[in-house]
């Protein structure tokens, strides 16, 4: 095929793949975007309306909240006067509010009646419309003989709690037409932390109705309202309303969990495939009412097939502009195709003479046009030339000429970089060849200075003294040095941090042999804390009389080199020289160092050991006479367990017979209930939960309580008090007992007081 007829057939073909991969694309977008926009208004809207519905909630929150605070008054008046009056304004506030069906208050009995002991009971009070709208009072007593322990009362009386009562349908006349949906939202009223009644109104729900009906985002939807138990609180098919959604949907609610997810206030969306393969969008939004604990949720239902219409319009018109915009590129790309076709032809014929080896002036092409075809042709011939002057360089270093030079055609010229590469190289393997000579020399002198040191080191390994001079001799003669020391830690002495000069060569031993020198003092001490080597080339003319181990003469270089194996410091090794030393000579001074240190450290191991077990020796002697000592000890010890288990048991039989036949309390300082035995518990007839805590005053009868503070001043003075006295029961029967109260002391502190009593009607 030609040219021109492959970019036809390339350039469609391709343009045409674009299109169909772009339309399928726009097409699958635009229905996600048409999908997500419709989601996206439907949530908008959901929240929009719950807020609507929240807003309203609230509103009927607050007015009765503010019944509940002006409640609180009723301490301040007369209660009768004050019941007329707080009557009076909520009836103005069933009368302002049409849509509520109730206004009462709930009190505690025991709150507003004195006689009323009892923990339970209460008196409503507060008015109701009937069916045409008229407004009656309504008074009554409720739960006079006990709370009703499943209802909203108590459950507000327990938790001090606001509550919304999830709604239910109620028809005034009985008649299933007459049914509206209704729900009451109560408030607790307190003083303080303390529950003393309730204020509520009875709401109809029906205005709800109005507000769902009017939700339509889109053609075909509708919402719904949903209370936290799942009761239908307005629906567009009113014959739902009242019903659970689990009744109604169960498939739905099954599946997606919708009931379980209101109850806790979660914001959700799903889409459900029904069994028409229709899918449906669902939104709920949660209705949280502050301070309550039972949100409502909003939802909206929206149908797919409406959301994707939009998206169906955008597939169509771009399936006409797609066949329109194919008709113009087929004809544009048939003219720049011949237009191209031409030259390129010319610039092939020469490109096949280059692949075939030829360079040659001759195949210069004329340049005519200055578009990119002309670009072509002129860096055509720019490569033709750049090619014939690698030829002749080529030439040049291929008869030795390795000096010759060559002009590059740019930076990025990758031919002619590689040709000056390979001259490049050329000169270097020349230059490493002649440093692979001399670093083979220097690996074999240290290959073997590290085989004589391993057989110097096999030697007198077990006198350490040797060992050290003849490593400081030869290692001083190997490096071609002049003196010599080697240093060690002084393990005798572990209190102190000191070096002590083991052995030296070319040292003044008379004057040097004990040097011993502080770890981080000067150059040798710095090795050593620093557990690095050392090495200097510029030493002050009065170094040895300042910081060094060597002797009077003044080296041009020194190294120091720390002796360690498994980051253990055994010592250092300092050597001098007038010469400078090479890397390849410190590096085998530092595996030198690492090898002796090894074995120092074995040769100190084997002495230490040889004294430890002249050491084992002589302790398992001494404690054979310790065990048979310590046997005596321990029937000694035994005898005396013996005695005192018996008197343990004799003590603690004692204690149960006063357990049996006495009254027995114990009390802390502040005379609260800390014990009390089954004697105690039983005659006075409380469990032991109860009594703990107990004050002890809530056991004497009212007639001995003057004289009981007096006892208690007594005990707690540190004396013990005994009389008869008058105690009562948890029922308030009287005990007439003989009592007895001491203070128990620890540390001559007292700790507690003790109570043991006898009832005397016991033994009449």
């Amino acid at each position: 095929m030609k040219i021109n007829a492959k970019m036809l057939l390339y350039i469609l073909s391709t343009s045409m793949l674009i299109f169909i991969t772009s339309i399928g694309y726009i097409t699958l977008k635009s229905r996600e975007l048409a999908l997500n926009e419709a989601r996206e208004i439907a949530n908008k809207n959901a929240r929009e309306y719950a807020n609507i519905i929240k807003s309203e909630l609230t509103s009927d929150l607050n007015i009765t909240k503010t019944l509940a605070q002006t409640a609180q008054a009723y301490m301040s008046t007369n209660w009768e006067n004050w019941n007329k009056l707080f009557l009076e304004q909520q009836q103005n506030v069933i009368n302002e509010n049409s849509h509520f069906l109730a206004v009462a208050t709930s009190w505690e009995l025991s709150q507003i009646e004195s006689d009323w002991n009892k923990p339970f009971g209460r008196y409503l009070n507060g008015w109701v419309k009937n069916q045409d709208g008229h407004v009656n009072h309504i008074e009554t007593r409720l739960n006079t003989d006990g709370d009703d322990l499943m209802g909203n009362y108590y459950y507000m009386k327990t938790t001090g709690k606001s509550l919304i009562v999830d709604p239910k349908l109620y028809s005034p006349t009985g008649k299933i037409e007459d049914q509206y949906i209704n729900s009451n939202i109560s408030v607790p009223i307190k003083l303080g932390n303390t529950f003393i009644g309730l204020a509520g109104v009875d709401v109809d729900l029906n205005r709800f109705q109005d507000i769902i009906v009017k939700i339509k985002p889109f053609r075909d939807s509708y919402s719904f309202l949903i209370s936290n138990d799942g009761t239908f609180v307005a629906h567009p098919n009113v014959e739902l309303m009242g019903k659970f959604i689990s009744d109604v949907y169960p498939e739905l609610n099954e599946e997606f969990g919708i009931d379980e997810k209101i109850e806790v206030g979660e914001n959700f969306s799903f889409t459900y495939k029904k069994i028409d393969n229709q899918k449906d969008f669902y939104v709920f939004a949660s209705i949280n009412v502050e301070g309550i604990d039972t949100p409502w949720s909003l939802a909206i239902c929206v149908p797919n097939k409406v959301i994707t219409e939009k998206a169906k319009v955008v597939l169509y018109n771009a399936l006409l502009v797609c066949f329109i915009g194919l008709i113009l590129l087929t004809i544009v790309i048939w003219i720049i195709a011949k237009n191209i076709a031409d030259p390129v032809k010319k610039v092939t014929s020469i490109l096949k003479e280059l692949a075939n080896g030829k360079i040659d002036r001759s195949l210069l092409a004329e340049v005519k046009s200055k578009d990119e075809v002309g670009e072509m042709t002129h860096a055509l011939n720019t490569s033709i030339n750049g090619l014939n002057k690698k030829a002749e360089f080529a030439n040049l270093i291929g008869s030795g000429e390795i000096d010759s030079e060559l002009e590059l055609l740019s930076k990025n010229d990758i031919l002619g970089k590689s040709l000056i590469n390979m001259r490049e190289s050329l000169k270097k393997s020349r230059d490493e060849e002649e440093l692979r000579k001399i670093e083979d020399q220097k690996r074999r002198w240290s290959n073997e200075g590290l085989a004589k040191f391993s057989e110097i080191l096999r030697k007198d390994n077990d006198n350490i003294d040797t060992l050290a001079r003849e490593i400081i001799k030869n290692l001083v003669y190997y490096l071609n040095s002049n003196q010599g020391g080697l240093f060690i830690i002084d393990e005798d002495n572990r209190t102190s941090s000191t070096l002590q000069l083991l052995s030296a060569f070319a040292f003044d031993r008379e004057k040097f042999m004990q040097k011993e020198i502080e770890i981080g003092e000067g150059l040798v001490g710095t090795c050593a804390a620093e557990k690095e080597t050392i090495y200097l080339t510029e030493i002050p003319q009065d170094y040895v009389q300042i910081t060094s181990g060597l002797g009077d003469a003044n080296p041009n270089s020194l190294l120091l080199v720390p002796m360690i194996i498994e980051n253990d410091l055994l010592g250092v090794i300092e050597i001098a020289s007038f010469s400078k030393f090479e890397p390849h000579e410190v590096e085998f001074a530092e595996k030198i160092a690492e090898s002796i240190a090894a074995t120092l450290k074995s040769v100190r191991i084997n002495i230490k050991t040889s004294h430890l077990l002249e050491q084992s020796q002589q302790q398992s002697e001494e404690m054979a006479a310790q065990e048979e000592e310590m046997r005596q000890n321990l029937e000694e010890l035994q005898a005396t367990q013996e005695e005192s288990t018996r008197k343990g048991s004799e003590l603690n039989g004692t204690l149960d017979a006063i357990d049996s036949f006495l009254l027995k309390t114990e009390f802390d300082l502040n005379f609260n209930v800390i014990n009390a035995n089954e004697q105690f518990l039983t005659k006075f007839g409380y469990n032991l939960n109860e009594a703990i805590g107990m004050d002890a005053e809530n056991f004497v009868a009212e007639k001995n309580l003057q004289k009981f503070q007096s006892i208690i001043n007594k005990v707690l003075g540190g004396k013990s008090h005994q009389e008869i006295s008058f105690l009562q029961t948890k029922s308030g029967d009287e005990l007439k007992l003989i009592t007895s109260f001491t203070p128990v002391f620890i540390d001559e502190r007292i700790d507690k007081i003790l109570l043991l009593s006898v009832d005397i009607n016991d033994f009449k």
